[in-house]
């Protein structure tokens, strides 16, 4: 323990100071606890009063050393007239024993001193055989069983106080987990839906654009141009369907229409236009029971994920058929894309590697199966998701 710490607290000083003071006042007008007793001259009793006193300065430093000097000190206390402030202050020392010592200490404390209690009774009542013994019983219960009992419920209330608090701050660190961790899917969420929404008209302007830079004539520049304006208008339609809805804090914009499985048809017509300078057509294969959709999640992540394999296809295929198929069999809802795979002639536009990251993405959050790669002269997308 260091000096710093053995320092005493100013509440602990002054304590002691007006302990001991008032105990020289009782002695010098001769306020005497046992008065009858005259084992030692009267200036004895302040001795255990100085003593105890001193003790008030270490009552939080050092509780386990004051009580053992206090109890000496009032033991010592009675062979003396007796000094009224030796006994109460040395209750104060239990008690801070009870407060400020060890755990061990303070659950053992009320316990031993409950049990010098009875035993004193009971042995008083023996001693002395009259009903007045018992208040010797009660005087040590006062003095010590008190006290420390006193001192073990503060105790206890302090440290379900700390535990609360502490459980209070836990609950805090685990709600702003959850708060970033909601933040950071919210987040991840949006930039798939933005992506996917985006990247397959942004892909076919790129395309067309540069087959209009390249192939420099009036039949080619006005098929791209209205190809260009065509997914232009369409991608401003969806960014602000986007926009208003991450600016409705209030809720009172109408909910945007999810994307089904039933505009598969719509969305390969669109991508066969978009594919026309690339040489690319596209096929789709419809083999779901007819009436039975799959949920809105899955549906919505089956057609974003056909929607981003026809926009790779649209960037890197050689000329060829894509072919999508849709099946629905034993509780899964499997999605598959062949594009032809090789080196591109044409235009062709930039890719970043988000929308195969995004497809996975929905996928394993539906608990589902993703797999891309190559296979043979065939760029192969399959996922396959819970039905």
């Amino acid at each position: 323990m260091t000096p710093k710490n053995l320092r005493p607290h100013r509440d602990d000083v002054l304590l002691a100071v007006v302990s001991v003071a008032a105990g020289l006042v009782f002695w010098a007008l001769g306020v005497y606890s046992s008065p009858g007793r005259g084992f030692l001259p009267a200036w004895a009793a302040l001795v255990p009063l100085v003593v105890l006193g001193a003790m008030e300065l270490l009552r939080r430093t050092a509780p386990r050393v004051t009580l053992s000097v206090g109890t000496v000190g009032v033991i010592a206390d009675q062979f003396t007239v007796g000094s009224l402030a030796t006994v109460i202050i040395f209750t104060d020392l239990m008690y801070a024993a009870v407060v400020y010592g060890k755990p061990a200490m303070a659950r053992r404390l009320p316990v031993t001193t409950g049990l010098i209690t009875v035993v004193i009774t009971i042995a008083s009542l023996a001693w002395l055989r009259t009903p007045q013994a018992l208040l010797i019983g009660a005087v040590t219960g006062i003095v010590s069983f008190a006290p420390a009992l006193t001192g073990a419920t503060l105790r206890n209330h302090r440290e379900a106080a700390e535990a609360a608090r502490l459980r209070a701050e836990q609950t805090a660190l685990l709600a702003e987990m959850d708060r970033s961790q909601a933040v950071a899917a919210e987040r991840a969420r949006m930039a798939r839906e933005l992506h996917d929404m985006v990247a397959n008209h942004l892909s076919a302007i790129a395309i067309h654009s540069t087959a209009a830079l390249s192939i420099d004539t009036e039949a080619t520049s006005r098929d791209a141009l209205g190809v260009i304006r065509e997914n232009s208008v369409q991608g401003l339609a969806e960014m602000r369907r986007l926009i208003g809805l991450l600016r409705d804090a209030d809720g009172t914009h109408e909910p945007v229409a999810v994307p089904s499985l039933d505009g598969l048809d719509a969305l390969v017509a669109q991508a066969g236009t978009n594919g026309s300078a690339s040489g690319l057509t596209f096929e789709l294969h419809d083999d779901r029971p007819p009436g039975e959709p799959a949920a809105a999640p899955v549906e919505l992540a089956a057609y974003r994920i056909v929607q981003e394999s026809l926009t790779n296809a649209l960037k890197h295929a050689v000329p060829g058929t894509v072919t999508v198929r849709v099946a629905r069999a034993d509780g899964l809802l499997t999605v598959g894309v062949d594009s032809p795979y090789g080196d591109r002639p044409g235009p062709r536009a930039p890719g970043s590697g988000a929308g195969l990251i995004g497809m996975r993405e929905r996928t394993e959050l539906l608990g589902g199966e993703f797999t891309a790669g190559r296979a043979g002269a065939v760029w192969r997308v399959r996922a396959s998701l819970p039905a």
